[in-house]
Order: C-alpha cells, then sequence, then structure tokens
C-alpha cells in the first residue's frame, strides 16, 4: 500500500470527510467524502455517504452515490448500493452492485 491516511476498524465518523492524496477507511463513515485523491474502502469498511473523488476501490460496502472524475471499482466481496458517475467502472466477478452506472468515458 501506498502512504497515506487510515482510519482503522473501529473508528466511527459522523460528518464530512475530506482528505489529500490517498486514504484507506476500514471503519465507519456516515456523510460525505470529498477528495481529488484516492479513496479505497477496506474489506471492513462500511460508508453511508455521497463520495466525490478522484478513484475508489470498494472491498467493503458502499451505501450512497459515487462520482469518482478517474475510476471506480468494486473488488470481489465488495458491495455497492448507490448510483455510479465514473469514466472507469470495474466490476469483479464476485462483487456486488445494486444501482445506475453513468460512465461517462476519457477524460477531458
Amino acid at each position: 500500500m501506498k502512504t497515506g491516511a487510515l482510519l482503522s476498524q473501529g473508528v466511527t465518523i459522523d460528518g464530512d470527510v475530506k482528505f489529500g492524496s490517498q486514504l484507506l477507511i476500514d471503519g465507519k463513515v456516515t456523510g460525505k467524502i470529498t477528495s481529488t485523491g484516492e479513496l479505497t474502502v477496506g474489506e471492513h469498511g462500511r460508508i453511508k455517504a455521497e463520495i466525490h473523488v478522484g478513484s475508489v476501490t470498494i472491498h467493503g460496502t458502499v451505501d450512497g452515490d459515487v462520482f469518482a472524475s478517474e475510476r471506480c471499482a468494486v473488488e470481489a466481496g465488495g458491495t455497492l448500493r448507490g448510483d455510479v458517475e465514473s469514466p472507469r467502472l470495474a466490476l469483479s466477478e464476485d462483487a456486488s452492485f445494486s444501482g445506475s452506472a453513468k460512465v461517462t468515458g476519457k477524460r477531458a
């Protein structure tokens, strides 16, 4: 894993989260997550938020809409319940996705 911030398992945040380049969330967040950087939702991560990031990789559970300017990936064991808007969307075979997807094509 590259260097970045970590919200570990057992940590709960109720409110808005803003971060710089990278954040790994393995805890619970309710609210809104905003960054131009890279968000990773760990396998224990439970997110109930609207997410506006550069890219997101989901190993845990996200309930909320995702707006990614680069890429959204739902990995095996990951769950996304919400709409996605991103130029690239990747769903692993054992991932769960419930919502609509707007794949916007290459970024300008």
